[in-house]
């Protein structure tokens, strides 16, 4: 199966029969025929009802049509895309961003950077801070923006841009006595399991936040174990336990959890931003300058 075969399917549906597809396309009927069949022989069926007139789809036929419509369309895009960055007229960044971040600089910053620079490609990939810089390295992305806690290692090979200092704070579900409160303290989270996240073996997020409280008095128990921040954030409002979340993730997030500051000293995690130490392009310094501006509101 290619494309090529995928353009004449759709062209026959598109026109309504091989004849006015061939007129369209430019080429001999039994050209189309002959890659009409061919994609029927690599998808192992037929996607035509030929005892019909006019032909009509086949479930196969029925299938396949969206999604083929749905992949010329972004093969064309992709080319016209790649054709404007080779030519110079357009450029790319891909952002790599751990998924904390949407709540506060990610949105507004993809937002300014298209509005300033129209003709940027941008692509963003949601990974975790550990494999942001072996993604620099491979190309993948050109930019990372990360979240830590305490001390963490820095890549020689790479350049860290602080953007913000987040405190951690309680995410407590919202009918819960706890919820009411202006400050908690560690032990007071005794009281409901801890949703551990992100679950990923090269996270270190998950083991600070555990480390912190049992450091200042808590004796956690981790109840649920979440893949994710957002599907954290959904068991604590169903009730099953709480968590630690930077304080920028409370902002116009869920209602029925409470963002509660833990009292004493305070677990800080920091925002910042990654990229390559040799000299990164002008789109990735533009896009720099607009996040270090968005961190300063």
């Amino acid at each position: 199966m290619n494309l090529k075969h995928l353009r004449v399917f759709c062209q026959i549906v598109d026109s309504g029969s091989a004849n006015l597809a061939a007129e369209k396309l430019h080429i001999a009927a039994t050209a189309v025929s002959m890659q009409l069949s061919n994609l029927e022989e690599s998808l192992g069926g037929k996607l035509f009802d030929r005892s019909t007139r006019p032909m009509s789809l086949t479930t196969l036929g029925q299938y396949i049509y969206p999604k083929a419509k749905a992949l010329l369309s972004n093969a064309r895009q992709m080319e016209n895309e790649a054709k404007g960055i080779a030519s110079g007229d357009y450029g790319w960044l891909s952002i790599g961003f751990v998924r904390s971040t949407l709540h506060s600089l990610i949105p507004e910053s993809v937002r300014v950077m298209r509005e300033e620079f129209p003709k940027i490609r941008i692509d963003l990939d949601e990974m975790l801070s550990e494999h942001q810089a072996e993604n620099i390295r491979k190309g993948t992305i050109h930019i990372g923006i990360s979240r830590q806690i305490g001390q963490y290692e820095k890549e020689k090979d790479m350049i860290y841009i602080p953007l913000i200092r987040d405190p951690l704070v309680a995410a407590i579900p919202i009918n819960h006595p706890l919820a009411k409160k202006k400050t908690v303290t560690p032990s007071e989270l005794d009281c409901l399991p801890f949703i551990s996240f992100p679950k990923d073996p090269f996270s270190k997020f998950a083991s600070q936040s555990l480390n912190y409280l049992q450091e200042h008095g808590a004796t956690p128990n981790v109840g649920h174990e979440a893949k994710e921040i957002q599907t954290a954030l959904g068991l604590v409002a169903a009730g099953l336990g709480i968590t630690l979340v930077g304080k920028t993730v409370a902002k116009n997030n869920r209602t029925d959890v409470a963002f509660v500051p833990i009292k004493g000293k305070q677990l800080e995690s920091e925002i910042f931003a990654i990229t390559s130490s040799d000299k990164p392009s002008l789109v990735v310094q533009e896009f720099i300058r607009i996040l270090c501006a968005r961190a300063m509101h």
